[in-house]
């Protein structure tokens, strides 16, 4: 089956942990027959370095007539130091998911028997952890009016939300706890926001269409000790922009590595999918990025961009074997020997 693939590679390690993951694709491609189709496309400090534009309308169109997106990172830190700065990498992720519509990022949290005890977290409370988070993506306060007054001295932004917005969120994660455990988690603020009390009011009214899902209702500021007290009670969970923002950063760590989690931002016309690690300009150039969460990104985007469940199981079984086999890079090694990025996208496409 013929695919075509829109490839933002971005920022920092970016270019390096999708280089692999394309290896990936491309070998699973080979083993089931498919015919992928890759078209790069400039986002991020490197777009605003070639055109002036974080996220240019040619790399929107490739987005929008691909059959999915598969991104790298985004981020640099010359603009992280410019707090005056007009124009910043991360307004073009902002404008991406706007332009894209992609109001739902489903973030998956999981632990690897191998790396158990790389959490920072006891393997008591962690062991058997696997979450999702639905984290609304194009409402909130990142999207809010915003502002200053008085002469620069007060500063504003607005958290807004519509009903629609929420029911549209609240209907993945409805949909998505009914393909696993049946439990389903809102989490808000609704003691004190009157925007978490619309959430908390939508969501209840929506609970007679789902007879089968229970729904429980959670304060923000207690999900956030929960998740490093017993994350293994939680399975879906929906939440606002900015709380989601956090917590599913915060959950990230349950696994060991920030480069080992994938995620996935769904809307009404397309799908993009990424690591949940940042730019790590740090890192760049030297080969020494973990690729994993990149790769894994890359099963997602087979399973539910294209509905090809074997082939993305394939991908996280090969994930498996070199965790397991010590293939990693040297965030996750231990006292034996470390792999180089591209070494470990070598060794997980040689064994598809």
């Amino acid at each position: 089956m013929k695919k075509s693939i829109a490839l933002l590679a971005g920022d920092g390690i970016g270019p390096e942990v999708i280089e692999q993951a394309v290896k990936v694709c491309d070998a699973v491609a080979k083993k089931f027959d498919h015919e992928i189709s890759w078209i790069p496309a400039l986002t991020g400090a490197a777009a605003i370095d070639a055109v002036g534009d974080p996220y240019p309308e040619e790399t929107h169109q490739i987005c929008l007539n691909a059959d999915a997106v598969l991104f790298g990172a985004i981020g640099h830190p010359r603009f992280d130091n410019d707090p005056s700065a007009k124009i910043r990498p991360e307004q073009g992720l902002l404008k991406m998911r706007q332009k894209l519509g992609l109001f739902a990022n489903v973030r998956p949290t999981f632990t690897f028997p191998s790396l158990l005890d790389k959490s920072p977290l006891k393997k008591e409370r962690i062991e058997g952890t696997d979450l999702v988070f639905l984290r609304e993506l194009t409402g909130g306060i990142y999207f809010g009016e915003r502002g200053r007054k008085d002469n620069g001295n007060t500063a504003f932004d607005t958290c807004t939300y519509t009903r629609d917005e929420i029911k549209r969120l609240a209907k993945k994660g409805f949909e998505l706890a009914l393909t696993r455990s049946k439990k389903l988690c809102c989490v808000d603020k609704a003691n004190v926001l009157e925007s978490s009390r619309l959430w908390r009011e939508t969501v209840q009214a929506m609970e007679k269409d789902y007879p089968d899902v229970e729904v429980s209702y959670e304060f923000v500021d207690a999900v956030a000790m929960r998740l490093v007290q017993w994350p293994n009670s939680y399975d879906v969970l929906i939440t606002e922009n900015l709380f989601g923002d956090i917590l599913t950063d915060e959950a990230s760590v349950i696994s060991g590595s920030m480069g080992l989690m994938p995620s996935a931002s769904v809307g009404e016309q397309t799908s993009l999918f990424e690591p949940i690690h940042g730019s790590f300009p740090q890192a760049a150039g030297k080969d020494i990025a973990n690729p994993l969460a990149t790769v894994l990104s890359a099963a997602m985007l087979f399973e539910m961009a294209f509905g090809f469940k074997e082939e993305a199981d394939c991908i996280r079984i090969v994930v498996d074997l070199s965790l397991s086999k010590g293939i990693v890079t040297e965030d996750l090694a231990n006292e034996g020997k470390t792999y180089k990025t591209s070494e470990v996208g070598d060794f997980l496409a040689a064994n598809i």
